[in-house]
């Protein structure tokens, strides 16, 4: 079988540092991991023209981190200035843990979880004065209508930032947790990739819920990867060309400063961009 050749290609390449793996091995939860990375995320969007540092991004801002996941950067934000954060995410079982976090860090009295579809979310018009969407608009299934949603609920001149590895990216898939292998989607069809997946992680403590979480069923009964809808850096723009909202910043950052022309040349950019960094206003 293809999914057998690719096990054994994957014990070719060393593991890929993962949160879930973090949190099984008790070095880290999920909710930790993600506090630690927030710095990185907010350095993704300061040091232009645009956004010349945090306190222009944050300070005194209602905010809606949409895709929030356990929330670890939802509540780091507090920590930087943020006025209220809003988080927003599917899965109810992280709603306690953000909530934890907060209580443990001393924000809770501005922070509020929603378990909730970003294509269609509990709030009333112009609610925020800016919406975080970090490594969350690859994974929601209709991104057009999320940022439709995201026009209405944000305030008159108000901003989106928005920050995703593009799916052709080494690790696009999102399967890192267990398969190490870069471009790995490029080289097997989906099938296979599920069926590699599955064996990979049946035997772990949380395999059974990595599966559920990643894995769905077509109609026909055939499965598929529904935690992601393999956004390209090519969808990204057509729908930057669509949305009521207007793009005032657009950088495309490489894997390495090595592979720089790489990321720059049409028809090897979408493999060797590491991430797409874009800012959005709303403009009435």
């Amino acid at each position: 079988m293809k999914s057998d050749t690719l096990i054994k290609i994957n014990k070719l390449f060393p593991p890929v540092s993962h949160p879930f793996n973090l949190q099984n091995e008790g070095v880290k939860s999920y909710c930790e991991w993600e506090f630690e990375r927030g710095e990185d995320t907010l350095n993704d969007y300061i040091g232009n023209k645009i956004v010349p540092d945090v306190d222009t991004m944050l300070r005194g801002v209602n905010l809606l981190d949409v895709g929030a996941g356990e929330g670890g950067k939802s509540v780091y934000y507090l920590t930087r200035g943020v006025k209220s954060v809003t988080a927003l995410d599917v899965i109810d079982s992280y709603k306690s843990k953000a909530e934890a976090l907060a209580v443990r860090l001393g924000v809770k009295d501005n922070f509020t979880y929603t378990v909730a579809d970003a294509v269609k979310m509990p709030f009333s018009d112009n609610s925020f004065d800016a919406v975080i969407m970090n490594d969350s608009i690859e994974h929601v299934n209709c991104p057009d209508a999320v940022l439709d949603e995201i026009y209405r609920v944000l305030v008159p001149h108000g901003r989106l930032y928005v920050n995703f590895p593009p799916y052709y990216h080494p690790y696009g898939a999102h399967l890192s947790d267990a398969i190490y292998m870069p471009w790995v989607h490029l080289f097997f069809d989906e099938q296979t990739l599920i069926c590699a997946y599955k064996d990979l992680v049946c035997t772990l403590p949380d395999g059974k819920d990595r599966i559920n979480f990643r894995i769905s069923f077509n109609e026909d009964g055939t499965e598929y990867f529904s935690y992601i809808n393999k956004m390209s850096i090519k969808r990204f723009n057509t729908i930057c060309k669509k949305t009521k909202l207007r793009c005032i910043y657009y950088k495309e950052i490489p894997l390495r400063t090595s592979l720089s022309l790489l990321a720059k040349f049409p028809l090897t950019k979408e493999a060797f961009v590491k991430r797409i960094v874009a800012i959005f206003e709303k403009r009435c």
